[in-house]
């Protein structure tokens, strides 16, 4: 399907979602977006260059203070092997939410410039560029958070608009007398809000998030452009792309679930169209907590995100890492469950993130919740949403064993999609009980996913990766080696996958061991992953691969000649070039 102009696709979304308006507001913006294009330097980005990274995402301040000390660790993350970084939230904000809650989408939190409050736009400016030349000098991409879906009660949007219901951007945000409207919308923090209606004065406001998150009303136009512009503003700086965070919920219908809703869609249609104009290629990724059937509705025709996460995968690695079976995984990627996505559309995926476990009813079943969380969640502390999730980082998860990380890498970087690295997992970063005390007493609230952020010490890390005998250094040495190897390789992150069925020298088939084959163009690479906590001799799945003695990981493989076998050591995994 042939994609139209990006002026078209403006104009269009604009007549479906707006009818009622002239469309002179639109004139006037795309006015606006030639004089922002004759101002721009930046060439086009590469079609499809998200098909290719290996993308690192961390809390600035978290990782290393500031962006002055994240600039130092550039080379660190560059022999990591890592390159795209995304950044939390680094807008200006309370921090009631991790920055989630956002109070000027146009300047960074000083505190991140290494810069005093009173510093002046222009400063932060320049700190955040010389940032991204650094970034860029290194062949390291940028993206970053940019929650679209509501502000903070802090915004100047929302402090203006409860002054009156006659102020003029009260119609920014969604108020009513009636808190019946929307009743059918679920509430998403469950156990951490009891609705998802405000009281302010003799109003209430609508919120899908914490009640100082109020929702943005994207009936109204201006707040469409208003948030188009914001974008815009950071582009010219050269950014590479945004992460659309809650992108399920812009349009609230009475009568609905306020999810996925048409003219969600089209107010991400008009969004990508924007950013097509001005730069293509300018990645815009959903976030979207949801089903592969309806997150792949954020892709359009190749005219709304170029990709989005796939969060049901998430569950299924750890449930087939538990199971020992390949199982879990195989249904999960099956047809039935996750559809065929268009040519220029890519799955994120990842093991862990700034968030909990997820185990939303959305994407896994009541049983598999269980299970999950019957494993997994090995302290009470642990537990996100009454059962709904389990909040801890990777390490606590697999035990702090370097083979149960390293396998599960293997999967997550070797299966179809762009890899995530949640900052610290690559070296086994521990939850961080301090971080998580400390942010109670700051935000009033129990909010156990702060147990997976907390700082970096990088005086202990660096000790650590000079024992080549540490358990930092176990885990690090995995992961960055498959990191590099990945980039060169091609069939990762464009190609098919072939399943293969092992058997064991008995001619037993054996769900414990996933194998598949990754294709692209005349590249083939065997993966073989052993869930079991035993070595398996299994046959050899191809007779080319007789004369082999290592893999393209270095890994010695243990061939028997004679018969056709190969021994897999417990919890081992092998990328082989056939």
């Amino acid at each position: 399907m042939e994609i139209k102009p990006p002026a078209d696709r403006m104009k269009e979304a604009w007549i479906e979602l707006y009818s009622d308006y002239k469309t002179d507001q639109l004139k006037n913006f795309i006015w606006e977006l030639d004089k922002v294009k004759s101002e721009m330097e930046l060439p086009p980005q590469e079609p499809d260059w998200y098909k290719d990274v290996v993308v690192y995402s961390m809390y600035v301040d978290m990782f290393n203070n500031d962006f002055k000390g994240l600039t130092e660790k550039l080379d660190y993350l560059e022999g990591l092997g890592v390159n795209c970084l995304w950044l939390l939230p680094i807008l200006d904000s309370p921090m009631k939410d991790a920055g989630f809650d956002i109070s000027d989408y146009r300047s960074i939190r000083p505190a991140l410039l290494n810069l005093p409050d009173d510093s002046t736009q222009k400063e932060r400016e320049d700190a955040f560029g010389a940032f991204l030349k650094q970034a860029a000098k290194k062949k390291i991409k940028v993206i970053f958070d940019i929650a679209i879906n509501h502000t903070s009660d802090q915004h100047h949007w929302f402090r203006e608009a409860r002054k009156s219901p006659d102020n003029p951007y009260r119609d920014y945000y969604i108020w009513s007398q009636d808190t019946a409207l929307y009743k059918d919308a679920r509430i998403i923090f469950e156990g951490l809000c009891e609705s998802n209606w405000e009281k302010d004065g003799d109003w209430y406001f609508f919120h899908r998030f914490f009640e100082f998150q109020p929702d943005l009303n994207y009936r109204n136009p201006e707040v469409l452009l208003e948030m188009s512009r914001n974008m815009l503003y950071w582009l010219k700086f050269g950014v590479d792309g945004f992460r659309a965070d809650a992108i399920p919920y812009l349009w609230k219908e009475d009568g609905t679930t306020c999810e996925n809703l048409p003219q969600t869609h089209t107010v991400v249609q008009f969004i990508r169209a924007v950013l097509d104009y001005i730069r293509p290629n300018t990645l815009l990724l959903a976030e979207a907590c949801q089903k592969p059937k309806e997150v792949v509705k954020y892709f359009g025709q190749g005219n709304e995100c170029h990709a989005g996460y796939h969060f049901p995968l998430m569950p299924q690695m750890f449930k087939a890492l538990s199971k020992q079976s390949k199982e879990p995984v195989i249904k999960v990627l099956s047809p039935d469950i996750t559809p065929e996505i268009p040519e220029g559309s890519q799955w994120f995926t990842f093991l862990r993130c700034h968030d909990e476990l997820s185990l939303e009813l959305v994407y896994v079943t009541e049983e598999d919740r269980k299970y999950i969380h019957d494993n997994y969640c090995k302290v009470p502390e642990w537990d996100f949403r009454k059962g709904q999730g389990i909040s801890a980082r990777l390490a606590n998860l697999l035990d702090n064993d370097p083979r149960k990380i390293g396998l599960a890498y293997s999967m997550m970087l070797s299966l179809p999609g762009t890899p995530v690295i949640y900052y610290g997992d690559e070296f086994g970063k521990t939850n961080d009980e301090a971080y998580y005390r400390e942010m109670i007493k700051l935000t009033g609230k129990d909010d156990t996913r702060f147990l997976v952020r907390g700082k970096i010490d990088w005086d202990f890390l660096e000790q650590e990766l000079n024992n080549r005998e540490s358990y930092s250094w176990k885990v690090y040495d995995q992961i960055s080696n498959m990191i590099n190897i990945r980039k060169q390789q091609s069939s990762f992150g464009k190609g098919d996958i072939q399943y293969i069925d092992i058997q064991n020298d008995k001619n037993k088939l054996l769900n414990e061991v996933f194998a598949y084959y990754r294709s692209h163009g005349h590249e083939q690479i065997l993966v073989i992953n052993n869930l079991c906590e035993k070595d398996i001799v299994i046959k050899m799945p191809s007779h080319k691969l007789t004369k082999l003695k290592k893999d393209i990981l270095g890994h010695s493989i243990k061939i028997n000649k004679q018969d056709e076998t190969i021994l897999l050591p417990s919890l081992s995994y092998y990328w082989i070039l056939v």
